[in-house]
């Protein structure tokens, strides 16, 4: 099948997680096969044109984790990711999940700069906690329990909807000035984490 003419915004959402128990799976769908599905439109893209992926509160550590990551970022191809994968057996040793979602957003940030000169925008987002078919697999590999640790501030799940709402202003005209960010749509679990962190670390300097 094939698809003619232009690509004025491209959804990156597909995705699986830890759950299905196959790490380079995990990897392979969620980066690399986006990434080459990504790429092979960029072509067929004007400038005013918008890329907006779906990455996850589980790469909320991405900045601590480029080091490694920044590896899986270099790699050309499909085949060389797989590779990486092999050799960094380590990196997936959670699931893949986290790994691949940081990869995400790693990759847009590598690519704003040079999808900008063409007028071309880049963006993610960071889920927490969704109503999706994604959350039944989490639900049966890790428990009610563990999705249960994810307490957002506004006091419950997210849905689908409020997922797409963000997407959609990204790749519309009212982000035109919006590129190479992570849009944490996690119901403020981050924020909150973060705050803790710079209290606690706060109190222990002061003892």
């Amino acid at each position: 099948a094939a698809v003619g003419g232009t690509v004025d915004a491209l959804f990156n959402v597909a995705g699986v997680s830890s759950g299905i128990g196959d790490p380079l799976l995990v990897v392979r769908i969620n980066f690399l096969g986006m990434r080459q599905f990504t790429e092979a439109l960029v072509g067929r893209m004007p400038a005013g044109a918008a890329i907006a992926n779906v990455s996850s509160l589980a790469a909320s550590a991405y900045h601590e984790n480029a080091h490694t990551t920044v590896g899986l970022i270099a790699t050309e191809s499909v085949a060389e990711g797989r590779r990486w994968c092999a050799d960094h057996a380590e990196a997936l040793a959670d699931g893949g999940y986290r790994q691949s979602k940081e990869a995400i957003i790693l990759y847009g940030m590598s690519r704003a700069v040079d999808l900008g000169a063409r007028g071309i925008r880049i963006n993610c987002t960071a889920p927490g906690v969704t109503e999706t078919p994604i959350l039944d697999q989490l639900r049966s590999a890790y428990g009610q329990q563990y999705l249960d640790s994810f307490t957002a501030p506004l006091g419950r799940v997210s849905t689908a909807e409020e997922q797409a709402a963000t997407l959609v202003f990204l790749g519309s005209k009212a982000a035109s000035y919006i590129t190479g960010q992570v849009v944490w749509t996690d119901g403020g679990i981050l924020a909150d984490r973060l705050f803790q962190q710079m209290r606690d670390t706060e109190v222990a300097q002061e003892v």
